[in-house]
């Protein structure tokens, strides 16, 4: 890139801080009185401060319980102020406020409007509307005509967060689903609709909290979730509307998206197609509708229900825009809809396909620094992965009755994957070839009944059948010391991994009349796995050698008869919640011709407390003892090869592994105040866990699994969000800090001790100016340390600045850039990156030209630094070039 570009980003960043700093430096504006009628009486009053024209909201107060009302502004010229009630008539006030004004005092008196009950009822608009536990929202009090998406809309809305990828919060919490007029199409992959669905069609944003999955079990079940439902006008009901976006760019870099969508009153329509080789990954959005996360949600048995595969060659995770290293080749189909056959029968079908080409280039050098041994290792690879997926999704909703239903949910999912690296290891060339698949089908079946106002009663089935078999194929033969006096050049494994899962849950709720909940579950739980492996020795392609020890055909059968009792006892604003689990399980384990079984029978406790200090301060804690069972991959006996150098084995046994946590939270405000603070804090003691006993050597490693006791964890984490009004922005804090302790054994030594500190703080500022101009910026430094026989650690830094301007009804731009900092890297230790897009409406709601310009500096390279208790490795990653697009948007 060069000194001269980064130096004109600094210079850019540092007139960009200037003019900020005289953002912050601008006087601010109060503007305050009183509201009464002709009888000197007091009440809540909406006072919405307009522009001149009264066509944008710049600000809006009610008046409290004395009748005063006050108003903070930064801006000058004139204006209109609205007040409105209802039964009064409302009155506009016309005022100008001058650039060296401080104050303006207006006082209102507001005439009594009779209204005939028995003809019409007027009912005054209000901006924002809160109904018991919805909140509702008017989209035109929000927008100013240039959002395009229902993402635009949705950070326009006070207390929404949004961040770079689409994941939208309330407060700091993660929405559960994103509907459209009630009907929910993609549960936890709302981001497909929210990036892709338009704006204008949205009439209302409903936050919905305490929401319930389960519409029986709302005011019943303790629920803290929150939703979104979009309500639509009434001219978009029943008519299918939609776009279709095409950009071209330099090299070769193109993308094509349509979205096609009629949301009716019984049928609903959303069609998606996605293609490009711009980096972004479609389906990092649909993976979370094949196993949404629930915790502790009534009725969702198998979620935790999945095969682990043992070899991947998938890139890593980075700590930076995922799309910058992925080259790749995408195309997606997603085809989704609801019917409404009856009115107590609901279907929605969800299907997508999804073919993938994607390239990921590495390179790394690791220095290994034990006592015994001291060596480097280089490796320079390029990982070529394709795939093709098809997932199909089939839901029944049948109300019987108004308080009784039946649901069934089925789930099939295909996908085929050919992985190969060319790898320079040290010098060799070598290649790695993984050819593998996935087939899942996953039924659930789950019956409500509310027999009584406060009772329900919830009866789930649930069946799963995963399989995922492997090849893996390296051509090179790097184990001469482990394997001595073999003729061999090139090593194959073949495994297959399979599982099968059956779960029944019954599940009683029952909230008393002084508002205690008493819950209790039985349930049954079979999961039978199978895995086999066999590592073959080969000299060209004849098998000279299956090595005994890498050998495994393992069957781990666990049957698990569960009883949950809970019970939250309130005292007021107070509540103890006791919980008791009695597990009874079943385990059978058959290693090739040996069998075992076992019958363990333990208890998990758990004690919570919460207490609502006021509206504005809320606490809770919870202790819990915890006992677990060993899963498939702990227990099989032989060694498996993960990788071109790693192999592991489990222990071969049954095992249960103990542990207590204690966690603290206390929230000051809420997620719809100016101020709102978090901490959490978790404390967690392993009193027994998995370790390893590893053995390495330049060219392998042996690690088997072990048993050690005494591990502890600590974390805590501060969230400090406070809204600036003088300047309209957001201010927020985060800290966090956490320890962890570990133990293992490396290369025949004593037990050791790994200690690893990891320190976080940072802070951001976004505006909410109703102008042209926005920004969001922030910095966040990274610092971790691990201790052992050695001590290692490095501190990074990551800002960001983002800018959007809207020039106009019909020009906007966005530009974002980023900053890092790595620590430990003697030289090219900084990156910077920007990224630019341009929209210019032809014609309103229909044509769009866009600009779109991605790592324009053309920062070629990226390079970070990372330590293990065993010695430290530097990454450097090839990013996708300098690409511009031109971009047409079509609406109708």
């Amino acid at each position: 890139m060069g000194r001269r570009n980064k130096r004109r980003l600094d210079f850019s960043l540092t007139i960009v801080i200037i003019f900020l700093f005289q953002i912050l430096c601008f006087s601010q504006i109060v503007i305050s009185g009183s509201v009464k009628d002709e009888k000197d009486n007091v009440f809540s009053v909406s006072v919405i401060l307009k522009d001149s024209l009264s066509k944008f909201i710049i600000e809006y107060t009610y008046s409290d319980n004395d009748g005063n009302y006050q108003l903070k502004i930064n801006k000058s010229g004139k204006f209109n102020m609205l007040f409105a009630s209802l039964g009064y008539q409302s009155k506009t006030v016309p005022i100008v406020i001058s650039p060296n004004q401080d104050n303006l005092e207006i006082d209102v008196i507001l005439i009594e409007k009779s209204m005939d009950l028995d003809e019409v009822i007027i009912l005054a608009e209000r901006p924002i509307r809160v109904q018991n536990d919805t909140i509702t929202f008017k989209s035109k009090y929000f927008t100013d005509g240039t959002e395009q998406t229902v993402e635009d809309l949705l950070r326009r809305i006070p207390g929404l967060q949004i961040d770079s990828e689409g994941t939208i919060k309330v407060g700091n919490q993660e929405i559960e689903k994103l509907m459209v007029d009630g009907d929910d199409l993609f549960e936890r992959g709302y981001k497909l609709l929210s990036k892709n669905m338009p704006a204008y069609p949205i009439e209302e944003v409903e936050v919905l909290k305490n929401y319930s999955n389960n519409r029986l079990l709302k005011g019943v079940e303790d629920s803290e979730k929150v939703a979104l439902n979009l309500k639509l006008d009434e001219k978009s009901k029943r008519i299918w509307f939609g776009n279709i976006e095409a950009g071209h760019g330099n090299d070769g870099f193109y993308e094509l998206k349509t979205n096609l969508m009629n949301f009716g009153k019984k049928n609903k329509y959303y069609f998606l197609t996605n293609f490009n080789s711009t980096g972004y990954d479609a389906t990092g959005d649909i993976n979370q509708l094949i196993r949404p996360i629930r915790y502790n949600e009534p009725a969702s048995i198998g979620g935790n229900q999945q095969v682990r595969d043992l070899v991947s060659l998938a890139p890593p995770q980075l700590n930076f825009k995922r799309r910058r290293t992925n080259f790749n080749n995408a195309e997606l189909v997603s085809l989704n809809a609801i019917f409404n056959p009856t009115e107590k029968l609901k279907i929605k079908t969800l299907g997508f396909f999804n073919a993938d080409e994607t390239d990921f280039f590495q390179t790394n050098v690791q220095n290994v620094t034990l006592n015994d041994v001291n060596f480097t290792n280089t490796e320079n690879f390029q990982l070529k992965n394709r795939k093709l997926v098809g997932f199909g999704k089939l839901d029944f909703v049948y109300d019987f009755s108004k308080t009784e239903m039946l649901e069934s949910t089925t789930k099939y999912n295909s996908g085929n994957f050919d992985d190969d690296s060319n790898l320079l290891f040290n010098g060799i060339s070598t290649r790695e070839d993984l050819s593998h698949t996935n087939t899942l089908f996953d039924q659930k079946l789950s019956y409500s009944n509310k027999f009584k106002e406060k009772k329900v009663f919830l009866l789930t089935g649930r069946f799963i059948d995963e399989t995922t078999p492997q090849t893996y194929r390296l051509n090179q033969f790097f184990y001469e010391d482990l394997f001595p006096n073999q003729s061999a050049d090139n090593v194959r494994q073949i495994s297959n991994n399979k599982m099968q899962y059956i779960g029944v849950n019954a599940h009683l709720l029952d909230r008393k009349a002084n508002d205690d909940l008493f819950e209790v579950q039985v349930w049954n739980e079979l999961r039978i796995d199978h895995l086999q492996t066999s590592l073959e020795l080969l000299e060209d392609d004849v098998v000279s050698n299956r090595p005994d020890g890498y050998q495994n055909q393992t069957s781990y059968t666990v049957n698990d008869l569960y009883l949950k009792s809970k019970y939250r006892y309130s005292i007021n604003d107070f509540a103890i919640i006791g919980q008791v689990n009695f597990h009874q399980l079943f385990n059978r384990l058959e290693i090739a011709n040996t069998s075992e079984s076992e019958s363990p029978f333990f208890i998990n406790p758990i004690l919570s407390l919460d207490w609502k200090i006021n509206d504005k301060n809320k606490l809770r804690s919870a202790y819990s003892y915890n006992r677990t069972n060993a899963k498939i991959l702990d227990v099989y006996s032989n060694f498996v090869l993960t990788g071109f150098r790693p192999f592991n084995r489990g222990t071969g046994e049954f095992n249960q592994l103990d542990a207590t946590s204690l966690t603290f939270n206390y929230e000051l405000g809420n997620w719809s105040s100016r101020f709102f603070a978090n901490t959490f804090v978790l404390y967690s003691q392993n009193h027994d866990f998995f370790s390893t006993n590893t053995f390495i050597d330049q060219n392998f490693t042996q690690s088997s699994k072990i048993l050690i006791q005494d591990r502890e964890f600590i974390s805590i984490n501060t969230k400090v969000d406070y809204y600036l009004k003088f300047i309209s922005s957001n201010i927020k804090l985060d800290l966090s800090y956490s320890q962890s302790e570990f133990k293992n054994i490396v290369n025949d030594s004593d037990l050791r001790q790994v200690e690893s500190t990891t320190i976080g703080y940072g802070l951001e500022l976004r505006s909410g100016f109703t102008g042209w101009f926005n920004y969001h910026l922030g910095t966040k430094w990274t610092n971790n340390e691990i201790r052992t026989t050695i001590q290692n650690s490095f501190t990074d830094n990551v800002s960001f600045l983002d800018l959007t301007f809207i020039l106009n009804k019909r020009f906007n731009i966005q530009m974002e850039s980023e900053r890092y900092e790595f620590g430990n890297i003697n030289q090219d230790n900084v990156y910077y990156f920007a990224d630019l897009e341009a929209q210019y409406k032809l014609k309103k709601d229909k044509w769009t030209l866009g600009l779109s310009g991605k790592n324009l500096f053309n920062t070629r390279q990226f390079r970070n630094f990372n330590i293990s208790d065993i010695g430290s490795t530097t990454t450097t990653y090839r990013l996708l070039p300098r690409y511009v697009l031109l971009k047409a948007l079509y609406r109708f």
